[in-house]
């Protein structure tokens, strides 16, 4: 249940563990939320879960921001290679 005034929906892994049919409700229902103007914190190891929701990403590694970009600007590889600490993660 959401609540009905709150300006920002922090989400946990909402999806893990959850049948396809679900997910593309909970995904519908984030967008709707988006797009009512509340802000949505997505967290999910899943990236390209990432990359087709959210409009930005921020990898967290090691307790530190590592980097923000527009999710059109990563791809899997560089995600990932960004929260491992891999060279070349950084445009």
């Amino acid at each position: 249940m959401l609540h009905q005034d709150a300006d920002v929906l922090l989400l946990d892994e909402p999806t893990r563990g959850i049948d396809v049919g679900t997910k593309a409700e909970v995904y519908r229902l984030v967008g709707e939320q988006a797009a009512a103007g509340k802000a949505v914190l997505f967290v999910s190891s899943y990236t390209p879960e990432l990359l087709a929701v959210c409009d930005r990403v921020a990898v967290l590694a090691r307790g530190q921001l590592q980097e923000i970009r527009e999710a059109s600007e990563w791809t899997e590889e560089t995600l990932i290679n960004c929260a491992i600490g891999s060279d070349g993660a950084a445009a």
